[in-house]
């Protein structure tokens, strides 16, 4: 497991309306026989407790898995052109939700990559976001 730098941008279209979401982190990155694993925190607002996310990548660009814990639960999965229907936690409860997964690439090299995956949410049948995950990292150079 190697430490690294993280920049990750998250963006959302509802309807006409844009935003976009940016976080710069440490975390660390495996490497399995199929999969990227990347681990790293989401600190809160005190006194909430960080949120622990976890992003598997198979090499095969065929699917992702995004799970978050902490206070609200979640597990995201998304495949290339399927939808799959996900649990989402809010502090409401949950949501189940379509997840239709659109484009899934990876580049990794020995001290960087880049992994960017689309896909759409839908509530309910009818669609809520079209969304797009841009994640840089580098291997810490300590």
């Amino acid at each position: 497991m190697n430490k690294i730098l993280l920049e990750i941008t998250g963006t959302q279209r509802i309807d006409k309306q844009k935003d976009k979401m940016e976080l710069t982190t440490v975390g660390t990155i495996e490497e399995t026989d199929d999969k990227y694993i990347i681990n790293y925190k989401e600190e809160q607002e005190p006194p909430a407790a960080p949120i622990v996310v976890r992003v598997a990548v198979r090499k095969d660009e065929k699917s992702i898995e995004m799970t978050r814990s902490g206070a609200f639960a979640s597990c995201l999965t998304i495949e290339k052109s399927k939808r799959n229907l996900c649990h989402y936690g809010t502090e409401y409860g949950d949501i189940l939700m379509g997840i239709s997964g659109h484009t899934i690439d990876c580049d990794y090299t020995e001290d960087k990559g880049q992994f960017i995956f689309s896909y759409d949410i839908d509530i309910n049948g009818a669609l809520a976001s079209r969304n797009e995950v841009k994640i840089n990292f580098r291997k810490n150079q300590e």
